[in-house]
């Protein structure tokens, strides 16, 4: 079948258009009549634009070849929570028409033409992993080259499924996936193929990049997998893309408060124990804690268990553990300068084995000697001698808490209680010291991670 020629404005156009058959050469050629200073006539493409319902091709038997290619210019928003990345995208199809062609030559050196994209077949390409419909404007037009090769950049803005994990927040680096693929043509009809090589994608979305926030691009990778349903299979393209969060924002608003309020409460254990300022002290640094976490929650993953929740629920715990123990040091120091209760043995010998003194007590003082360590009226509380008076340890249980038996009445009794108050105020002691050396256990690796998870 030949086309006829016609005539429009009083210029003579003609379009030579000639299907191949077996056995023949065609050729679909435009002439160069419809292009002039006044720009091109639409009737020199008209029966190209009247062939856009069917897929351009010479023989349905060869499937179209389509070369893409895209730019991430900006990562809008990654929702944890809706396990959704917000991007935006330059998406580039190229793929032949050989219905289209012309001699440059004879054509004023036009080598390249713009035509509007709703008067060409274009393939239907789109993004698997997105959540809502294409949001491009309307009317956009591509590229038509003299040797049929069409060009069709369009922008979209992709609201895509991606698979997160929070584990290492605010650390993390997610891979998400963008799926390319047709929706109606098979590999039969339809084969995907690169535009650009995947390293000069991610170096020009590097380059071109827009948001410099929360978010960095490390890199971009693909694969060619077949997608098979039921019968059919349909060729795509999936490129992995590869974002890191930038943690400054949360190491300065989360790490540091929080790791400077468990220094103070580490501190604290430097306060004498008998100080009946702790107590009050460790309750406000426990409720500055809180009112922190309260404050500094939006900012936390709403979904999932990240690692900086696990650090804030520790540090909380050895704030509380901290306030507990020196609840229980005070109520213990109460107790030895009101009646100190006798040791039992198995916590003498594990004082013995942590303090390691040797010797908790002395003989009974003589006269004119105040026995070592503590004295009664050196704590807090103390009552005078006669409200003293009670139960004494007898001389099998004080030589069980390590004091001697009593000599005398009076002297006896006082050495036992001296010795008994010592032993006790070793104790809460040594209690603060393994406190204290839990705290700097968790502090030296929780600095060392936060350290390398940065650097890394």
């Amino acid at each position: 079948m030949k086309g006829g020629c016609s005539t429009r404005r009083g210029l003579s156009l003609y379009l030579t258009v000639s299907l191949l058959l077996q056995g023949r050469s065609d050729a679909f050629t435009i002439n160069c009549s419809g292009f002039d200073q006044h720009g091109v006539d639409p009737a020199a493409f008209q029966a190209v634009f009247d062939r856009k319902a069917f897929r351009p091709v010479i023989s349905f038997s060869i499937p179209t070849h389509v070369n893409l290619s895209f730019t991430l210019s900006a990562i809008l928003e990654v929702d944890a929570q809706l396990q959704l990345l917000t991007s935006f995208l330059w998406i580039n199809l190229i793929w032949d028409n050989p219905f289209i062609s012309w001699n440059p030559e004879e054509c004023v050196s036009i080598n390249k033409l713009t035509v509007s994209a709703k008067n060409l077949w274009l393939p239907d390409i789109f993004i698997m992993e997105s959540m809502e419909t294409s949001q491009a404007p309307p009317d956009l037009t591509a590229y038509v080259s003299s040797e049929g090769r069409i060009r069709y950049d369009r922008p979209a803005r992709v609201t895509s499924i991606c698979n997160l994990d929070i584990f290492y927040f605010p650390f993390d680096q997610q891979n998400c996936t963008f799926t390319f693929s047709s929706f109606l043509y098979t590999v039969d009809s339809m084969v995907l193929g690169m535009n650009k090589e995947v390293w000069e994608i991610t170096e020009t979305s590097r380059h071109i990049i827009q948001t410099q926030g929360e978010w960095e691009l490390l890199g971009i990778n693909k694969a060619t997998p077949k997608m098979s349903v039921s019968s059919n299979v349909y060729d795509q393209i999936m490129f992995y893309v590869t974002i890191r969060r930038r943690p400054r924002l949360y190491v300065i608003n989360l790490l540091v408060p929080s790791s400077f309020l468990v220094a103070i409460d580490a501190l604290s254990f430097y306060l004498p124990a008998e100080s009946e300022t702790c107590v009050p002290f460790k309750i406000t640094l426990l409720l500055g804690y809180n009112v922190f976490l309260l404050m500094m929650n939006d900012l936390l993953p709403s979904s999932g268990t990240p690692l900086i929740g696990v650090y804030f629920a520790l540090c909380l715990s050895l704030m509380v553990l901290s306030l507990l123990e020196t609840i229980f040091i005070t109520y213990l120091l109460h107790l030895a300068t009101t009646w100190p209760p006798p040791m039992p043995r198995w916590l003498h010998s594990l004082l013995l084995h942590c303090a390691s003194p040797t010797k908790c007590c002395p003989a009974v003082p003589q006269k004119g000697n105040t026995g070592p360590g503590l004295t009664p009226a050196h704590l807090p509380g103390l009552k005078e001698p006669l409200e003293l008076v009670g139960k004494v340890p007898g001389s099998q249980e004080a030589e069980v808490n390590g004091c001697p038996g009593p000599t005398r009445a009076g002297q006896g009794d006082e050495a036992q209680k001296q010795c008994l108050v010592s032993l006790w105020v070793q104790f809460s002691h040594v209690m603060d010291t393994l406190l204290f050396r839990l705290y700097l256990l968790f502090m030296a690796p929780s600095i060392i991670t936060v350290i390398v998870l940065w650097n890394t």
